[in-house]
This record gives structure tokens, C-alpha cells and sequence, in this order.
């Protein structure tokens, strides 16, 4: 395989991995998907989702509110779903579970 084939499939994998991410981001926010089950899948799309990414996928989260709550729960803003251990995870998934 030549460099530029190569250069190609890579180009082809990375478009592919985006546009599975970006669907499953509009489940989120279309609500046909739970945060939970999203944190609880394990392939590599959605484990190198930025958090901050899939807050504002979720309905009603913007940018604003996505910071605060990384802040309130001590998640680094540059931090990938994979990131976090299973106490930030818990808080995480509390915080949508309860009425705000």
C-alpha cells in the first residue's frame, strides 16, 4: 500500500468515526438516546467524545450551562468521555437525573 492509499483510507476511516459521532449527538439532543446509555457504550466513538461535546448535545444544555456543570463537578473542560473515573460518571449522570 502506497503512502497516498494510506493517506486515503485514514482520510475515509476519520470522516466515517465523525459522522457516527455526530448521529449519535443528534440522538442525544432529539432525546432517542439517554446520557447513560451513551457513558455506558465502550468503542472508541464515543470514548474520545469531549464531555463538554456531549453536554451540549443534551436538550437544554448550551455552552454557558455545559461549563458550569464540568465546574460544579470537577471535569476538566478538555476531558473525553472515556476520562473520567466511575464517581465524576455517577455525579454526572446525577445531575441530569434530577428536576432543574
Amino acid at each position: 500500500m502506497s503512502g497516498r492509499e494510506a493517506r486515503f483510507e485514514a482520510l475515509a476511516k476519520a470522516m466515517a468515526t465523525r459522522h457516527h459521532r455526530s448521529e449519535l449527538l443528534a440522538k442525544l439532543k432529539a432525546g432517542n438516546l439517554a446520557l447513560e446509555d451513551f457513558l455506558a457504550r465502550q468503542d472508541d466513538v464515543t470514548g474520545k467524545t469531549r464531555i463538554f461535546e456531549l453536554l451540549t448535545s443534551l436538550p437544554g444544555v448550551g455552552a454557558v450551562r455545559g461549563r458550569r456543570l464540568l465546574t460544579e463537578l470537577g471535569i476538566s473542560e478538555s476531558r473525553r468521555v472515556r476520562g473520567p473515573g466511575a464517581q465524576q460518571r455517577q455525579r454526572l449522570v446525577a445531575a441530569f437525573a434530577a428536576p432543574r
